[in-house]
């Protein structure tokens, strides 16, 4: 489809050490990967000040100045409690603000479309195997191909009218913009390709000048997460429940889930959103499991309480923190946003699109891709862009 790199644009403009601090006044909460969420227990249980009468009787009120300090004594200990928690929290924050990687410089793509109304999140879900040993790659039916390539790729948008959450299958037949190789120092032209080529080929910086050349869409922020921070965050939550009409089997992703409702655990989940090929229409038949499960998981895990405190997030955020990438403009605010927008956009008021698709086998040179609906799918950008309700 055509792009919208000839329209003017705008050109407006590391990674932080691993490890965390020890919280303030109190140490981290202890590994949960298994626990379900909302939040961690509180560290100081709410107490009852007022304990009723005094089992003396009316000795106890003989002496109303030592009751007064008893009083003001109580005042104290609530206020230091308060404090307490108020710097645990705070604690969290910057323990998990500082171990973000932000790796992603989206201020020196060069010429980009124009920035739109509301704010979109580039969210990928890569392939990449940093942190499985070889038992992990061996249980999780990963394989053992190194460097990353996208296993999803979802354009979420969120502003005055709601959020929507809209995926791009990986095989989408776009075109790429010119592009110097990072290994070779080789340029290349522009030219079409799959989608997923684009991020194989030159990392996030490539993916998303690519897909705001193909969609006209300003990307705020990019998110990135890999196979074992997918894994982790699953378990983190205590599993995700699903209800399935068949049964989903699959040899290359090792799916292999009864029909009926079930709760998935990390490695099942990935197997579950990774297969495709029981799936009539193939990458677009992922695509669609893939946004049925995210929906799921969020149900599950970014409950409004949750979000609103980063310390009862703890759990979710370990997990994941390990193999999630972001560009240098993402603080933890923006994090929790893109949580916030995922609740909305999977809840009953927000939209779950595919791209409107004209043909999900084109033959191309590089094999079966998903040609776009040129028309159909330039006015779903359109109002992405302009922060209006598709339809």
């Amino acid at each position: 489809m055509s792009d919208w790199t000839d329209r003017p644009g705008d050109h407006r403009t590391g990674q932080n050490p691993r490890g965390a601090p020890p919280l303030p006044f109190r140490a981290p909460p202890p590994s949960t990967r298994t626990a379900p969420l909302p939040g961690m227990p509180s560290p100081a249980a709410p107490g009852r000040y007022d304990s009723g009468p005094d089992p003396r009787g009316s000795r106890g009120s003989r002496n109303p100045r030592r009751r007064a300090g008893r009083g003001r004594r109580y005042l104290r200990t609530a206020a230091v409690l308060s404090s307490l928690l108020l710097l645990g929290g705070a604690g969290t924050y910057v323990w998990a603000d500082t171990r973000l990687k932000q790796q992603v410089d989206l201020g020196a793509l060069g010429a980009r479309v124009p920035a739109g109304e509301g704010t979109t999140y580039l969210v990928v879900g890569s392939d990449s195997r940093e942190g499985l040993s070889e038992r992990d790659r061996k249980n999780l039916n990963t394989g053992s191909a190194e460097g990353r390539r996208t296993d999803s790729v979802i354009l979420l948008h969120t502003g005055a009218n709601g959020a929507t959450m809209l995926s791009l299958p990986r095989d989408s037949w776009v075109t790429l913009p010119s592009y110097v190789d990072p290994g070779t120092g080789r340029g290349h032209r522009a030219a079409p390709d799959k989608l997923n080529a684009a991020f194989s080929l030159g990392g996030p910086d490539l993916l998303v000048r690519t897909v705001e050349r193909n969609t006209g869409v300003r990307v705020d922020h990019y998110a990135e997460i890999g196979f074992a921070g997918f894994v982790g965050v699953v378990d983190a939550v205590g599993g995700v429940d699903l209800c399935l009409d068949r049964a989903v089997r699959d040899e290359d992703s090792g799916a292999d889930l009864p029909a009926g409702c079930q709760t998935l655990d990390g490695a099942e989940a990935l197997a579950f959103v990774r297969q495709r090929k029981q799936e009539a229409q193939g990458d677009l038949g992922r695509t669609r499991n893939q946004q049925r499960f995210l929906a799921a998981l969020a149900r599950k895990a970014a409950t409004p309480s949750t979000l609103a405190d980063p310390s009862k997030a703890f759990p979710t955020l370990d997990a994941g923190l390990d193999t999630l990438i972001v560009d240098e403009g993402t603080e933890l605010p923006d994090l929790m946003g893109l949580f916030e927008a995922l609740r909305k956009a999977t809840g009953g008021g927000g939209r779950r699109l595919n791209v409107p698709v004209a043909d999900p086998d084109l033959r191309t040179s590089k094999g079966s891709a998903v040609k776009w609906d040129d028309r159909r799918a330039r006015a779903l950008f359109d109002a992405l862009r302009e922060d209006r309700p598709p339809g």
